[in-house]
């Protein structure tokens, strides 16, 4: 069973990580097509979907999973397929009415996102591409449950297929939707964006197919655990949900923290930006801001976050146990590969933006300044989901709404008059001071209720700053000595700065990594093995 589950999670992994590179390059060819105008349009709808959707699914598949798996392994199978078949009614139920919300708020959405006449896009444009894409509301809530179903009965590949199905449909829908409405049929840019947000739709009706594949070919065996039930337990609805929704609601805060964020930004940037009198230029910049630099920034962010999240489960099992010795052991591992794989990335990415962001979306000026800036956020980004995960641990999750509130509250108060004081930038420091103030908090109540001293967290993040110094300044002189031979304006030539510079950097830090004996304190046999694989001279 082990074993299975082992190639369940990894399948699952696969399948996550295939999607989100899947929805990171598709912004090149997208970008391309509807410009800068066209992409902020497409965030104004994208942003209020996402925090609509995180709302409704956000947890609902582990918590099922959890919930299904618990009751199996006690034989009690028609406890989960009773919640299975009136959570599948619920979740329709649900997400007609937010569909039906977001499609009614849209109107009022729009207005508070369009601060003025001065911007390229109107009431009426964002009305319209907010409703095309709110479609998608009604089929995903119910598709997460099905995916939940079968990950609770060891069944990783239905979810991580329909995963995939459902990126591609949507992206292609997406792309050549676009496409022929603005170069074959001559058709607005509106209607451009309303095809491609309504993509999400056409997408999760791909996956849900898929879904739909695996159960039919999957549901004698499922009628077949039925029958070995055992029949001791009659769990009420109301007590299922109610566990459900203790194990799920954590990640719904944790899911939506970043989407609200850009949706203050959403709500004030193009104001603030028109009170200085740079209406012209507050589309394209909130789409540098919002959806350019926010898609680039967002990669070393979930990478990092993924490889630490997986030692929660063992900080969980610590501080049930009062093993106060490993837990501090587990926490300061997870911290310390935190960051050991974002520090070194982010510092990168600022350094490499000028390539990166020519490579995804042409030369830009604007864009180059806000991700050399924006890229530096991306620690706060992974502490705060990190963080946020431990307290889920151990067992204080309600510091988690706290925490987040007053993070929103500090980025909704210092947004507009920090725009104002340093245009798009602002808006960058805005978010910067709300994370670093819900980042605090959470480790308040960490070193409180975890008993968790700093000092061996702090001493080694010191020293992987440290290094990560050397590295940087390897890579800056590289780039330097790069850019004397190639242009960062071109992509092609981008790409190369981009290898050559990244080859040295990695270099470096693993060399001094490697030295220093710190990968070895971290990953332990992993790092030797990774050595022998790569066969490293050190």
């Amino acid at each position: 069973m082990s074993s299975k589950l082992l190639r369940g999670t990894f399948i699952l992994t696969l399948g996550t990580m295939l999607s989100k590179v899947l929805g990171l390059f598709y912004v090149i060819p997208f970008h391309s097509i509807v410009g800068d105008h066209g992409t902020a349009l497409y965030q104004y709808s994208y942003v209020p979907y996402t925090i609509f959707i995180s709302i409704a699914t956000a947890g609902v598949p582990l918590a099922v999973s959890k919930f299904i798996s618990k009751y199996n392994a006690l034989e009690e199978y028609a406890v989960g397929r009773k919640l299975f078949k009136s959570g599948l009614l619920i979740m329709l139920c649900s997400g007609f009415a937010a569909f039906l919300v977001l499609y009614l708020a849209a109107p009022k959405l729009a207005e508070l996102s369009i601060a003025g006449k001065e911007l390229d896009s109107s009431i009426e444009d964002v009305t319209t591409v907010i409703r095309a894409v709110s479609f998608a509301l009604i089929v995903v809530p119910f598709m997460s449950l099905i995916r939940g179903f079968f990950q609770g009965h060891q069944s990783m590949g239905p979810s991580a297929v329909s995963q995939v199905i459902e990126q591609i449909a949507r992206i292609v829908f997406l792309l050549v939707g676009a496409y022929i409405i603005l170069n074959l049929l001559n058709g607005s840019l509106v209607k451009a964006i309303s095809v491609a947000t309504f993509a999400a739709f056409i997408g999760a009706i791909a996956g849900f197919g898929v879904l739909l594949w695996y159960w039919y070919k999957r549901k004698a065996y499922l009628d077949e655990l039925l029958l070995q039930d055992k029949g001791t337990m009659d769990i009420s609805l109301t007590n299922m949900y109610k566990e459900i929704l203790i194990y799920a609601a954590p990640f719904v805060f944790v899911g939506i923290a970043n989407p609200l964020f850009q949706f203050i930004d959403q709500l004030t940037f193009n104001r603030a930006m028109v009170s200085i009198g740079m209406g012209k230029d507050a589309e394209t910049a909130f789409s540098v801001l919002n959806f350019q630099t926010h898609k680039l920034v967002i990669i070393p962010v979930s990478l990092a976050t993924a490889f630490s999240l997986t030692l929660v489960p063992s900080i969980t099992q610590a501080f049930v146990s009062e093993n106060w010795k490993s837990l501090n052991k587990q926490l300061n591992q997870t911290f310390q590969v935190l960051l050991f794989i974002t520090l070194p990335a982010v510092i990168g990415l600022s350094i490499l933006a000028e390539p990166i962001f020519t490579s995804f979306y042409g030369h830009k000026e604007l864009g180059t300044e806000i991700l050399r800036s924006y890229s530096l956020v991306a620690i706060l980004f992974s502490l705060y989901s990190v963080t946020a995960a431990i307290l889920q641990g151990i067992n204080e999750q309600r510091f988690t709404i706290l925490s987040l509130l007053v993070g929103l509250l500090i980025k909704l108060s210092f947004n507009i008059p920090f725009i104002q004081m340093f245009e798009t930038n602002g808006a960058v420091l805005a978010t910067a001071c709300g994370y670093s103030a819900a980042i605090l908090i959470n480790f308040i109540v960490i070193k409180i209720y975890a008993r968790y001293p700093l000092r061996l967290v702090v001493r080694r993040g010191v020293f992987i700053v440290f290094i990560t110094m050397f590295m940087s300044l390897g890579a800056f002189i590289t780039y330097e000595l790069l850019t004397l031979l190639l242009s960062p304006e071109s992509r092609a030539q981008s790409l190369m700065i981009i290898g050559l510079t990244g080859l040295v950097g990695a270099a470096i830090y693993m060399y001094l990594a490697f030295r220093s004996k710190l990968v070895y304190i971290l990953f332990g046999e992993r790092a030797e093995r990774m050595k022998r694989k790569l066969k490293l001279p050190f």
